[in-house]
This record gives C-alpha cells, sequence and structure tokens, in this order.
C-alpha cells in the first residue's frame, strides 16, 4: 500500500548532457548510449536545468512519436523536481475525480476539463467542479511550478502574457463562481509559495489584486521520486 497520488510508468535513469531548441534534450543512459529526449517544458527552467545532473525518462511505443523518450525528472542537491509540465493537469484531473485532493474534497460532485469561458469564451479553463445546484461552480486553472529559492517556490520564472491573462479572467468570473489557482509545486523542498514579482512584475501585480478580491490560491506541495508523487499539503502563501 502507497501513499502516491500519481505512480510513473518504469522510468530509465541517465544523466543530463545537453538542453536545446526548447524542445530537446541529450541524455547519456547507463550504457553510454546518449538518446534525445523530448523536453516539455519550453520555458526557461532557471535552475532545474543544471547539466550532468541525474534525470529520469520514461519511454513511449507509440510509433506515431518522432521522439520515443521523455525527459520527466531532475536531481538537484537530493531533490527529484518534475520537468514534464504536461503531467501536473493529468495527475490533477485524477485526483479530483477520485476526490482525493484534501483543499477541494467533498466540495463537488462533477469535474469537467479544458471548459471555454471569459470573454466570448475564447479562453478555457482547466476544470470546472459542480456540486448541488444552489453552490456556486469552482473554476480551477493549474499552474506547474518548479522555480525556488531558499525553501520558496514562485511563479512564474519568465514574463507570461497567458498567466496574466489567466488571472484577470478568474477575477472577472467574480462573484459568480469561485474562482481558484492551483499552483503545482513540483518538487517537494519548498514549504512557502510566493509570486514570480522579480520576473514578472504584472503578474506579480495582478495575483495580489486576484487575492484582495476573492480568488483563492492554492500552493499545493508535491513530492516527486522517481517511483510516484505524493501529496504534501498546502505551503504557506507569502505576498
Amino acid at each position: 500500500m502507497t501513499d502516491f497520488i500519481y505512480t510513473y510508468p518504469p522510468l530509465i535513469p541517465g544523466i543530463l548532457r545537453k538542453r536545446y531548441k526548447r524542445f530537446l534534450a541529450d541524455i547519456e543512459l547507463e550504457s553510454g548510449e546518449i538518446i534525445t529526449a523530448h523536453c516539455a517544458n519550453t520555458g526557461p527552467m532557471i535552475g532545474v536545468c543544471q547539466l550532468d545532473s541525474p534525470v529520469y525518462v520514461s519511454e513511449s511505443n507509440n510509433p506515431q512519436r518522432k521522439l520515443a523518450y521523455t525527459w520527466e525528472m531532475i536531481e538537484l542537491d537530493g531533490t527529484w523536481i518534475g520537468i514534464n509540465t504536461a503531467l501536473p493537469n493529468r495527475v490533477i484531473k485524477q485526483v479530483l475525480e477520485q476526490q482525493k485532493l484534501p483543499p477541494l474534497a467533498e466540495k463537488y460532485t462533477k469535474v469537467r476539463s479544458e471548459v471555454p469561458y471569459g470573454v466570448n469564451k475564447k479562453s478555457r479553463i482547466d476544470f470546472v467542479l459542480t456540486g448541488e445546484s444552489e453552490e456556486l461552480p469552482i473554476y480551477l486553472e493549474v499552474k506547474n511550478t518548479t522555480l525556488a529559492k531558499d525553501k520558496i517556490a514562485f511563479f512564474p520564472d519568465t514574463v507570461t502574457t497567458r498567466g496574466q491573462k489567466h488571472l484577470q479572467e478568474l477575477m472577472d468570473l467574480l462573484p459568480n463562481a469561485k474562482p481558484m489557482m492551483l499552483y503545482f509545486i513540483n518538487r517537494g523542498d519548498c514549504d512557502k509559495f510566493s509570486p514570480g514579482d522579480e520576473w514578472d512584475k504584472t503578474y506579480g501585480e495582478l495575483f495580489k489584486e486576484a487575492v484582495n478580491k476573492g480568488v483563492e490560491i492554492l500552493p499545493c506541495r508535491f513530492e516527486i521520486s522517481p517511483e510516484g508523487i505524493r501529496y504534501l499539503g498546502l505551503a504557506e502563501l507569502v505576498i
């Protein structure tokens, strides 16, 4: 019996040798073979892309894929950090459907993904959670978070006009819904969370405005290991 909320498929160990063209990473396997893996994180990856560090990759048997391998995680200073930015939404969807995410457990009965909303319904929210008819729907956006300093996790790690837009659209939902922003802290060594004003001042200002207006912030801590992912609870919000 395990308390993993997500279990990885069998992973392959290696050493990070090069990351380039945003989407690509060269990784040396234990056999000495160099393989090229897909890097789902196309951002600057500040502090989490250190060459010659231990990594794990997954392998797909889908013949339609251009690259069979996906870079899943990296180990830095004894901590495994999730690299695959496509994974957090899948993990959150799974635990929401199983009602296993403590901050939201029993607050809804139905989960919908990629629901159109915003001006002219041109945006899509990651999840909409609905329960009894008299309850306001929960609109939940998920952001992958890997940047950290002194045990504080930060988002974003670069200017993100898309992220700014998401905060504004969450505020626009008030008071007819319960907007929430979930930061998936993809490493187990941070117990605090703060907006990344240093990397995107506008995002930081919008974040504070959103909090003041009633957007709920869920800075969720996760411990990453080659076996699976554990939920550690909420980080302390520092503004």
